[in-house]
């Protein structure tokens, strides 16, 4: 008796909005291929109805977030990091099919990956130490300078490396208590919706992280023109290119601010705080003495 052969079962990963994995609105999906041509998966290619919808749920998360304590945002980043960890062998097996590197290097950016949110989530209750400050004032007042979050940032992911370039620019954004709505490339679908999966399941309110997959030149101007985006990170725009030009204009209707794209920037490197500050506002408070 001839042994029977089973055919692959072929994943479509869908988009990742308000905790949820909905399909595009526009029904519209695409092939993700291994450099070498070979079929990995089908992803969804969000619309701009889809990156309007990931703004609202953004933007509905965002007081809920920025209220909770710096120790709990801190808990939930760890927590992220302990679940990617988990998932090490399948984020190692995913980022080797897309970015065609060795497997050694694919676990390396896993680690990689998992020492960032972990190294994130350290910050989250010493950002107002560092960041903020008790003023020296002239008179009988005191004043002390706070960080707040900036609110909803876009953010364009990096093409590669594509689970740490994720990971570099969300993790120093929602650490801070902002919200995020971010572009992972088309190439980079497959460990940007399973890094969603993780997320998911990880305590993150939904809606306080939402990955949309597909063409960052479609997408991406609509973000940057959106009124109730606050902040956006061109990560993932060549620097001093026609675009990256396009994207500041755009964005200054409603003074976005915005994150430069850096030629060759190197996402291994210790990121210090440059990548949080920018989205963090300073509220000073004056106080009379003895009241």
């Amino acid at each position: 008796m001839s042994e029977m052969t089973r055919s692959s079962v072929r994943k479509t990963y869908k988009l990742y909005i308000g905790g949820a994995f909905p399909r595009s609105e526009s029904g519209r999906s695409y092939t993700v291929t291994a450099p070498g041509g070979e079929f990995i998966a089908n992803a969804a290619q969000a619309s701009r109805k889809d990156a309007r919808d990931a703004v609202r749920v953004a933007r509905a998360a965002q007081p809920g977030w920025a209220k909770a304590t710096a120790y709990n945002r801190g808990q939930i980043l760890y927590r992220i990091a302990e679940m990617l960890e988990e998932r090490r062998d399948q984020f190692a097996a995913q980022i080797a099919s897309v970015e065609g590197g060795s497997a050694s290097a694919a676990f390396a950016q896993v680690d990689a990956a998992v020492d960032r949110w972990v190294w994130y989530a350290g910050w989250s209750d010493k950002l107002s130490q560092v960041l903020g400050a008790a003023n020296s004032v002239a008179g009988p007042y005191w004043n002390i300078s706070s960080p707040e979050p900036t609110g909803v940032v876009a953010l364009l992911a990096p093409v590669t490396p594509t689970l740490l370039g994720l990971t570099s620019v969300i993790a120093p954004a929602i650490v801070g208590g902002n919200t995020v709505v971010a572009v992972a490339p088309e190439a980079s679908a497959v460990p940007a919706v399973t890094l969603g999966e993780v997320m998911a399941t990880s305590d993150l309110p939904g809606g306080v992280v939402n990955i949309l997959t597909g063409s960052t030149t479609e997408l991406a101007p609509w973000l940057a023109s959106h009124l109730d985006v606050n902040a956006l990170d061109l990560a993932g725009v060549e620097a001093g290119s026609e675009l990256a030009r396009e994207l500041e204009i755009a964005a200054a209707e409603n003074l976005k601010r915005v994150v430069r794209p850096a030629a060759d920037y190197d996402w291994s490197a210790d990121p210090g705080l440059k990548r949080v500050k920018p989205f963090l506002e300073t509220k000073t408070v004056w106080h009379p003495v003895g009241i």
